[in-house]
C-alpha cells in the first residue's frame, strides 16, 4: 500500500496534483463536503427532521455569534426551529445522492451509446448522433423541468424514493449526451489503432473489443467530465427544487432550504437563505475546480505546455 502511494506521488498526476495549491484544497473542500453529508447523522449536532425534537419557539434564532443567538445553534435555526447546520449537512447528503446518482446513469447511458456509435457506425452512428442534436436543441434545465414537472403530476402522492427516481431521470436525460459524444470521438480513433485492428484479425467479438479494449483508453476524459458533471447535477437539483419540483419538502434538499429562506430574506432573517446558499457554491466551486484540475492533469498536451 505504502509502495503504490510512493509511485502515485512520483507519477506525473501525483507529482502535478501535490504541485498545484487548488487541486489539493479542492479535493479537501469537497471530501469535507461528502465526509459530513455522507456521515450527517452523526456530524450533525442535531436531527432537523426529527419532529420531536424541534421546538417552534427556537425558531428564527440569529447565529451563535449575533445577539440572541444561543450556542447551540452555531448557524442559527430557520422557521420551524430546525439547526441550519444540521440541516445544511442532510441536505446537502441529497443534493449528493442526487448529482452522483444522476451523472452514474449518464456514464453508463452515454458511454454505451458513444461506444455503439463510434465502433460499429453506419446508421447507428446517424441515429444516435442525431439523437444527440435533438436533446442539445432544447435548454437542460427546461427537459429537467419537464419531466419532473409531469412525474409529479401523474404520481402526485408518490413515495419519496420514487420522486428521488424522477429527479434523478430528469437530470439524466439531457445530461448523457456530452459523454456519448466525447466516448464517439475517442472511439472513433481508437478503432483505427493496430491492436484493435489485431483484435478483429483474431476474431474478436465486437462487444468484446469494445468494452475490454477500446473502453479503457477513453476512460480518462469520462473522469474529467463526470466530475465537472457531479457540479452542474446539483446545481440543476438545487434550480429544480428552489422551482418547487425537487425532491419532497419532508426531505429537504440545498435547493428547498434556499427557497424556504428566500421567503425571509427581507424580513431580516438573512441566515435562512445565506448558509445554505454558501454551501451549494463552496461545494460546486470546489468540484468545479478539482475537475479543471483534472482536465489538465489527464491532458499531456496542456501538462507539457506549463
Amino acid at each position: 500500500m505504502i509502495h503504490r502511494i510512493h509511485q502515485w506521488r512520483d507519477s506525473d498526476v501525483g507529482a502535478s496534483f501535490l504541485a498545484s495549491p487548488v487541486a489539493w484544497v479542492s479535493f479537501l473542500v469537497t471530501f469535507a463536503c461528502v465526509f459530513g453529508a455522507a456521515f450527517s447523522p452523526w456530524v450533525a449536532p442535531h436531527n432537523p427532521f426529527d419532529l420531536a425534537t424541534l421546538d417552534l419557539s427556537d425558531a428564527r434564532l440569529p447565529p451563535t455569534w449575533i445577539e440572541g443567538g444561543r450556542a447551540a445553534y452555531l448557524l442559527g435555526t430557520d422557521d420551524q426551529g430546525r439547526d441550519m447546520l444540521s440541516a445544511i449537512l442532510y441536505g446537502m447528503r441529497i443534493s449528493l445522492a442526487v448529482g452522483f446518482a444522476s451523472v452514474l446513469l449518464s456514464v453508463v447511458i452515454g458511454v454505451v451509446m458513444g461506444l455503439l456509435a463510434g465502433y460499429m457506425g453506419g446508421w447507428l452512428d446517424v441515429f444516435f448522433m442525431r439523437l444527440c442534436d435533438v436533446m442539445l436543441s432544447f435548454p437542460a434545465i427546461l427537459i429537467a423541468l419537464l419531466i419532473a414537472g409531469v412525474g409529479r403530476a401523474l404520481f402526485p402522492d408518490a413515495h419519496e424514493s420514487l420522486a428521488f427516481g424522477v429527479l434523478v431521470i430528469s437530470i439524466t436525460l439531457p445530461g448523457w449526451v456530452q459523454y456519448a459524444r466525447t466516448v464517439r470521438a475517442s472511439t472513433l480513433v481508437e478503432s483505427r489503432k493496430e491492436y484493435v485492428m489485431a483484435a478483429q484479425v483474431i476474431g474478436v467479438a465486437s462487444h468484446r473489443i469494445m468494452f475490454r479494449h477500446v473502453l479503457p483508453n477513453v476512460v480518462g476524459p469520462i473522469l474529467v467530465l463526470a466530475t465537472i458533471h457531479v457540479a452542474t447535477a446539483i446545481i440543476t437539483e438545487a434550480t429544480l427544487s428552489f422551482l418547487g419540483v425537487g425532491v419532497p419538502p419532508t426531505s429537504p434538499s440545498l435547493g428547498t432550504l434556499i427557497r424556504i429562506g428566500n421567503d425571509y430574506l427581507f424580513s431580516g432573517e438573512w441566515w435562512i437563505i445565506v448558509f445554505p446558499g454558501l454551501a451549494l457554491i463552496v461545494l460546486a466551486v470546489a468540484v468545479n475546480l478539482l475537475g479543471d484540475w483534472m482536465r489538465d492533469a489527464f491532458n499531456p498536451r496542456l501538462r507539457s505546455g506549463r
